[in-house]
């Protein structure tokens, strides 16, 4: 077999590394991503050059800039600083009623609603804003909410090596209510249980009953 030259053996390696959505590289400059936008206004039907869609490809990809800052920030480093000086507190650490603002990745359609995560702490906890702001970093990527939910619960366990994490999501997708079957008002609710969350039933339904009271 013939040897390849340093560049093929590189891609060639590239090519057989699995893919991280953190790490992708090949991102096109701002420049790029209006010219897409107003292709795909002149493929809507509209003239991109009208006065009212002038900007629109800049404030689109400002937009989603803000939309989509999730694949530039790092939940474990969110988690990275915790407290041992708990005076032996040993039960449920519950938020409620956590802001999810996400995206759909098979329509890019918006999908909201809300996040309620639990864990119970071993030897140390973290600042309750940080599990906020961990659910933020995985809804501001293009997403599933089947994924996203088992994304927030494996990162509080890797991250603080809890007894269990609890999560659970209920949002409305715009993608069912305002496109296709067109039902208004319906609601996904996605769980994940890990540890004690899943091998103790009645503190999983103190869970359940806590974020849905």
């Amino acid at each position: 077999m013939d040897s390849l030259d340093p560049v093929s053996a590189e891609n060639l390696l590239n090519s057989s590394r699995p893919k991280s959505i953190t790490t992708f590289t090949n991102r096109p400059s701002k420049e790029e991503a209006m010219a897409a936008v107003r292709t795909l206004l002149a493929w809507a039907g509209d003239n991109p050059e009208r006065e009212g869609l002038k900007d629109t490809p800049k404030r689109v990809v400002e937009a989603y800039d803000e939309w989509f800052q999730g694949y530039t920030a790092d939940p474990a480093k969110e988690l990275s600083r915790t407290f041992e000086d708990v005076q032996g507190y040993d039960d449920m650490v519950l938020l409620r009623e956590i802001d999810v603002e996400s995206h759909c990745e098979h329509h890019m359609a918006p999908f909201l609603g809300k996040a309620y995560v639990a864990y119970m702490p071993t030897d140390k906890v973290v600042g309750i804003s940080k599990i906020a702001r961990v659910v933020e970093i995985f809804a501001k990527r293009l997403q599933t909410q089947e994924t996203m939910t088992k994304q927030i619960a494996d990162a509080i366990e890797t991250s603080l090596a809890p007894l269990g994490v609890a999560v659970l999501i209920d949002a409305e997708h715009q993608c069912m209510t305002t496109r296709g079957v067109h039902h208004k008002h319906v609601t996904t609710i996605t769980t994940r249980f890990t540890g004690v969350f899943k091998t103790d039933a009645a503190l999983q339904d103190r869970f359940l009953k806590l974020a849905q009271k």
